[in-house]
């Protein structure tokens, strides 16, 4: 049997699906999943609206399922990819869960956490900028439509 290695516009495009979703549903475009051993175990997107919960952010609700499915808080050896670079309260989350890697897409000049230094866990490795003007131009289009 062959395994298949899948790059990180491979599970970018996914947390993609994951955002267009949110919008369908009328939530701020952000989708992120969680890939363990090159298989995606956690998928989830904004849902403050739909929860009423200010911390139902996709990447809280993603770690949150990931840590179900790995029967560990922490996700060491697992991979986050979220279409929008995470805030200050989920990039403490992702510290916590001390996550491994985590990959974003678009950056968030206003509430990105990496304005505030680096708080995600000391052994994360970052990556940014995948598929960066496919997920930026999601979050355009969401808030045009809104004006």
């Amino acid at each position: 049997m062959k395994l298949t290695v899948f790059d990180d516009s491979h599970f970018m495009k996914q947390a993609l699906i994951e955002a267009r979703h949110a919008a369908e549903l009328g939530e701020v475009p952000v989708g992120a999943i969680v890939v363990f051993e090159n298989q995606i175990i956690a998928r989830a997107h904004n849902s403050t609206e739909r929860m009423n919960d200010v911390t139902a952010h996709a990447e809280i609700i993603a770690i949150t399922a990931a840590a179900e499915a790995m029967g560990s808080k922490y996700l060491k050896n697992c991979t986050l990819y979220v279409t929008l670079e995470p805030c200050v309260m989920c990039a403490g989350a992702l510290a916590w869960a001390q996550v491994g890697r985590v990959v974003y897409g678009a950056q968030d000049d206003k509430s990105g956490y990496f304005r505030h230094g680096n708080l995600l866990h000391p052994k994360t490795k970052v990556a940014l900028g995948v598929m960066q003007e496919e997920c930026k131009q999601l979050m355009k289009d969401f808030f045009a439509a809104r004006r």
